[in-house]
């Protein structure tokens, strides 16, 4: 043996050792060197004859990578710059080489929930995401007859730190924070459900000015009175403790409560609501909503009357547990309630004279025909009495031989007219104020909410769109294999890249994919939830999964080696998660240092690829494996040096190495980057190790 400084031992024998301790073993996993496919972008990659030589080297699965989206360009190429004649011919080059294609559709589009660079939730944005895939599908359709159709997730951008699998999740709680102090500066969004626009952002370290609404509670004037008891109001109505009342003790509604009175200080009670205390105010929320909705659905509660209650966004809610209001909801609410409140108080203000006017204005108009009839039956010389009773109906403020009663009258008739206008356009135009941030409050949902439901119905869109085309190929005969929208996990920053989310956003969309199969084509549930899971699937990427490496929250007890042990195996857990939840159908190997996705080589960062791909295969996972190179464009001699690491990191077997006289299973650890077949150059060569003339190349060429 001979040591070196790692305080390692390298045996000295035939093959001169590894770069890891030897085991006398090939290191194999069980993935060959056919197994394995490359994936290129079509761009940089310019065109039929270059993706043809791109096969040369040997790769089986190629996948197709579209960097345009809408309009194509010559690095940014989409579907449609490959006419009729360029897709038969990459159709003949996959039979010609027995290769398999899939397709990665354009990689601008994040997400299918339709956000646009504003932020907002459009259908414009949405239609045009979905317009992409159908590209893709049909682009797979036609040159690789079937596969999967990978699309970026990305919906939309959510904090780490409150998401429900960083609560909930007892093994690994609050195991990821995207930065210090992010509980407290979380901001989530809030949007308009029928339009999708974003309202406002609800931020947790900001409160929300709210009056203290009189309740039927301990700071009540009635509650001594009443003994704390339920009691019957001047309506029948039975009220209850925590029940809103006016200032009478009669039961209100939530949405006409009004505001404490403090006898002491002479004004209405204001609090200062932080997010605890909105938490709490959506909890009541969701048991008042759930309560009306439960009587709607009974039939207690008419339809009219459940539409024009704040909770209509509910309506087609098909469980109780399905109605939840969420705190950035009921903060936003609360907003909007105080903004109708103080609306509502200035139209009072502004109307509150009305009656009165309209009574003035009547009264001197009578009484202007009144003094009309005495003008005209007074005599010139007595007029100037007229006069003077004007000046004493103008409290003295007119000069004597100025105006006669009518003129008076009518002078003060147009300024209560004016006075009416006034009072009419001021209180009307507050009044439509409150009742539109009171419509307005109807529809607020989170934008996660809203998001999430968005693209569920644009996967399942794109997924029957898939399916049409799988039956058309069937029929022809063509078809290879289903073709699949494969939802990849793309960056932590965004909904869909943790494997829980992903879980839910495949299982959401094949929900929708059912109810519409059954709406618009009456389909069979059992028919319809098979199409839905052959169509619908996820792509796994190892290199995206490791970003979250960068948010992990290390254990200052434990030493790096033990904090990356902890974080390689919630890596595998959630993947085996995937497996086990039926959602995983495609899968992408490259590697990073748990940063950025720089794409390089499987084994060359630290994502634990190999543990994967053996947990992959021990599940039985029998789908595509597609390595993306990235790096080794630019830092190796080419992109395919990717796959030749891949090859090497697997022990895979090597096809067709030597004629069976040289002794052993070569596999590619033991060809590529060796140095005439071994691994490394030993530091000493002597006596029976030295080298002989029967040394032969990996191809079992003599050496000459």
């Amino acid at each position: 043996m001979v040591e070196f400084g790692t305080g390692y031992q390298m045996p000295m024998d035939r093959e001169y050792g590894h770069s890891t301790p030897h085991d006398n073993t090939t290191n194999d996993v069980g993935v060959g060197i056919g197994d394995l496919g490359q994936s290129l972008g079509l761009g940089p990659v310019p065109n039929v004859h270059a993706i043809q030589a791109k096969l040369r080297p040997g790769i089986k699965k190629m996948e197709f990578v579209f960097t345009g989206a809408g309009k194509g360009s010559g690095q940014g190429q989409t579907p449609e710059m490959y006419g009729r004649k360029q897709r038969a011919a990459l159709t003949e080059i996959a039979a010609a080489n027995k290769v398999d294609f899939t397709t990665h559709a354009t990689v601008g589009v994040y997400g299918l929930a339709g956000q646009n660079q504003q932020g907002n939730f459009s259908k414009e944005s949405k239609n045009f995401s979905v317009q992409e895939i159908r590209r893709a599908i049909e682009f797979a359709s036609d040159v690789g007859q079937g596969g999967p159709v990978v699309v970026h997730t990305g919906e939309f951008h959510r904090p780490l730190v409150d998401a429900e699998w960083n609560k909930q999740d007892p093994e690994w709680k609050d195991k990821f924070r995207m930065y210090e102090d992010e509980e407290g500066r979380t901001t989530y969004r809030v949007v308009d459900s029928r339009t999708g626009g974003v309202i406002q952002e609800a931020k947790k370290n900001q409160k929300v000015a709210r009056p203290v609404w009189k309740r039927y509670n301990e700071e009540d004037e009635y509650w001594k009175e009443k003994s704390g008891k339920p009691y019957q109001d001047d309506n029948g109505q039975w009220v209850n403790p925590g029940d809103y009342i006016d200032y009478l003790g009669n039961k209100i509604e939530p949405a006409r409560r009004i505001p404490q009175y403090d006898k002491e200080s002479g004004s209405f009670k204001v609090q200062q609501m932080g997010w605890k205390e909105m938490e709490d105010e959506a909890k009541e929320k969701t048991g008042l909503a759930r309560q009306m909705w439960k009587q709607w659905k009974s039939g207690k509660i008419a339809d009219d009357k459940f539409d024009q209650s704040p909770w209509i966004r509910f309506k087609n809610a098909k469980s109780e547990q399905e109605i939840v209001v969420r705190p950035e909801e009921a903060y936003i609410i609360a907003a909007m309630e105080t903004s109708a409140a103080n609306s509502r108080g200035w139209a009072l203000y502004y109307g509150g004279n009305y009656d009165e006017y309209v009574d003035s204005i009547k009264k001197l108009k009578k009484a202007k025909a009144f003094y009309e009839q005495i003008e005209q039956a007074t005599s010139e010389e007595e007029k100037w009495k007229l006069k003077q009773q004007a000046k004493a109906l103008a409290g003295g403020l007119v000069p004597l031989e100025a105006e006669f009663p009518t003129e008076i009258i009518d002078r003060e008739l147009r300024h209560l007219r004016r006075s009416i206008e006034q009072s009419q356009e001021a209180a009307s135009s507050q009044y439509s104020q409150a009742q539109e941030q009171e419509e307005r409050a109807k529809y607020v949902e989170s934008a996660e909410t809203y998001a999430f439901r968005e693209a569920c119905d644009a996967y399942a869109e794109s997924a029957m769109n898939a399916m049409r085309h799988s039956d058309k190929l069937q029929k022809e005969g063509k078809l290879k294999k289903p073709l699949t929208i494969a939802m990849e996990n793309l960056f932590p920053e965004s909904y869909g890249a943790h494997p829980d989310e992903m879980i839910k956003l495949v299982h959401g969309s094949r929900d929708r994919m059912v109810e519409r199969l059954k709406q618009q084509h009456g389909m069979a549930e059992e028919q319809a939830r098979k199409e839905a899971r052959e169509h619908i699937t996820s792509t796994f990427d190892t290199g995206h999964l490791n970003m979250w490496r960068k948010y992990w929250v290390a254990d200052d007890k434990k030493s790096i080696a033990e904090n990356d042990a902890e974080y390689n195996k919630w890596m595998l857990e959630k993947l085996g998660k995937m497996i086990d939840a039926d959602v995983l159908g495609h899968v992408h190997l490259d590697d990073n240092y748990g940063y950025h996705d720089d794409h390089l080589a499987p084994g060359e960062g630290n994502a634990p690829i190999k543990e994967m791909v053996q947990l992959l295969k021990k599940k039985g996972y029998k789908g595509e494996m597609i390595v993306e190179p990235g790096a080794d464009y630019t830092t190796d001699v080419s992109g395919f040096h990717s796959v030749m690491k891949t090859w090497r990191l697997f022990g895979s077997p090597v096809y067709g190495a030597g004629s069976g006289l040289s002794p052993g299973k070569r596999n590619w650890n033991q060809v590529g980057y060796g140095s005439f077949g071994q691994n490394e150059p030993p530091y000493f060569v002597f006596g029976g190790y030295s080298p002989s003339e029967e040394w032969t190349l990996w191809s079992n060429v003599p050496l000459e």
